[in-house]
């Protein structure tokens, strides 16, 4: 089972810097990424993705899936900007809760950052609390297989991970 970590920053450089703090729980064999991405939420409304290749491995689900994934959190912004605050529309049945993915939407704020995290393997919850420590909100969702597989195939992941 796999578990979705968004960790909310309240500044646009935070994500980056938890970047080198999960590298360093990597190397230290604590938590195995099958994907990550950062995103940054400019003044404006719209929205940066980058993939972070160096962070997972042969299982990563793609850029297609965490531009559409967020495109979804975020689509008002990427059609207008000045709507940038309004909630995102009824999501795909993607395996993930209603209330989760409008929680993270509202987590996101002009100016935030945000890792988003598909984690493959953590060695206890106290990890979990050490990646807590120093984010403005911390949402975690587990996936179950069946779960998985349909946010896989709502946001275009065609092979298996």
């Amino acid at each position: 089972m796999s578990t979705l970590l968004v960790l909310t920053f309240d500044n646009k450089t935070g994500a980056r810097v938890m970047v080198d703090q999960v590298q360093t729980l990597q190397r230290q064999q604590l938590i195995t990424l099958a994907d990550a991405a950062t995103v940054i939420r400019q003044e404006d409304g719209r929205i940066k993705i980058k993939q972070l290749n160096n962070l997972v491995g042969a299982g990563a689900f793609g850029g297609a899936f965490w531009g559409l994934f967020v495109g979804t959190l975020f689509w008002s912004s990427w059609l207008d900007p000045a709507k940038a605050d309004c909630a995102p529309p009824k999501t795909p049945n993607c395996g993930l809760d209603e209330a989760f993915m409008l929680e993270v939407h509202s987590a996101i704020k002009a100016g935030y950052s945000a890792l988003f995290m598909i984690v493959a393997y953590v060695a206890n919850e106290e990890v979990y609390v050490t990646l807590a420590e120093n984010t403005a909100t911390f949402q975690k969702v587990y996936l179950s297989p069946e779960s998985e597989a349909m946010l896989s195939e709502a946001f275009g992941v065609v092979e298996e991970f």
